[in-house]
């Protein structure tokens, strides 16, 4: 591994450019324990899920505004109702004008459905196995995600991970500027040596520092390009 740069120092430059340790840390996202996680209902979660979905490459507050009509219009998503839909009935929500007319995104939430269906029978939850997959291999939740489930590859499966407080860092473009140009990644970020090389590196600044995956990455994004008071 190439030799990483002191925490502390990242640390200090966030402070420097967003006004100090207080505006920092006021800035960094929550996250929930294992417990809290474990909480969540299938049917929570497959919202979530889907929200983030459809909030890939759209304007977040249109998909935000059209939320409640998803809700209704896919039975709370409950994902063995979600799972009855017949091939008419989801071609009706794709098209419908309450809704986002997206056929690919409407058929991922049947998909993720049984994702979600499949991931109970396995291991008795989904929820309980998002809550006790280690921080230590959160890409490789990511990559669960992205193999087994529908359009969550990218930074979707991620962005939902950290919606539902799970800790993760992002490959956010201000975090790959960083990793990119201190030689900590030498691949592209969707190529398993990026993402070994990446979890590697924030594995080191959680133990010298002590911090989640998500502050770790927060404060790095604030140190890069633009990113000021």
């Amino acid at each position: 591994m190439v030799a990483l740069e002191k925490f502390s120092d990242i640390w200090a430059r966030a402070c420097e450019r967003k006004g100090g340790p207080a505006a920092v840390k006021s800035l960094l996202p929550d996250t929930l324990d294992a417990d809290e996680i474990s909480e969540y209902t299938d049917a929570q979660l497959l919202s979530v899920m889907s929200k983030r979905v459809f909030q890939s490459g759209f304007v977040w507050r249109v998909v935000d505004n059209k939320w409640p009509a998803y809700e209704k219009a896919f039975f709370d998503f409950e994902p063995m109702k979600v799972l009855m839909l017949s091939p008419d009935q989801i071609q009706q929500r794709a098209t419908d004008p309450l809704l986002i007319r997206h056929q690919k995104k409407t058929q991922a939430i049947v998909d993720n459905a049984y994702m979600i269906q499949q991931i109970n029978a396995e291991h008795g939850s989904f929820a309980e196995f998002i809550a006790n997959w280690p921080s230590d291999d959160i890409t490789g939740l990511w990559q669960v995600l992205k193999k087994r489930g529908t359009r969550l590859g990218g930074n979707t499966g991620p962005y939902f991970l950290r919606a539902i407080g799970k800790d993760t860092f992002l490959l956010s473009q201000d975090v790959q500027s960083y990793l990119t140009a201190h030689n900590v990644v030498d691949a592209g970020f969707t190529s398993q040596t990026a993402l070994r090389q990446t979890q590697a590196a924030f594995n080191h600044w959680q133990q010298e520092s002590g911090m989640s995956l998500a502050h770790i990455s927060r404060i790095i994004s604030f140190g890069v390009g633009d990113n000021r008071v």
